[in-house]
């Protein structure tokens, strides 16, 4: 949800609880703000928000569930792509510490 320059962008309650849905199973939550293209303090609040249960969303029209999706599969190659870098810097060590 991009917001004209100057105006603030305007979420639904939709795309705010696949958000937190994203954070509560494990996603890192400034991975998840970078992926989905959102600060990381707005999904931050937003966390807080939905454990107090109140968490609020914009009238717009709802998000597509090809979206909810799309940001799902960004969220979990973000991650995978984290465990990848992660495994070679792993690799490198044990290979000088072999040799």
């Amino acid at each position: 949800m991009i917001a004209e320059k100057g105006k603030r962008a305007a979420y639904t309650l939709e795309y705010k609880l696949e958000a937190v849905r994203l954070v509560r199973g494990g996603q890192a939550c400034a991975v998840t703000a970078k992926v989905l293209g959102i600060p990381k303090q707005t999904l931050e609040n937003w966390v807080r928000q939905a454990a107090k249960g109140k968490l609020a969303g914009a009238g717009a029209k709802p998000v597509s569930a090809e979206q909810m999706e799309l940001a799902r599969l960004r969220a979990e190659l973000a991650r995978v792509k984290m465990e990848r870098d992660i495994l070679k810097k792993a690799t490198a060590y044990f290979a000088r510490e072999s040799a």
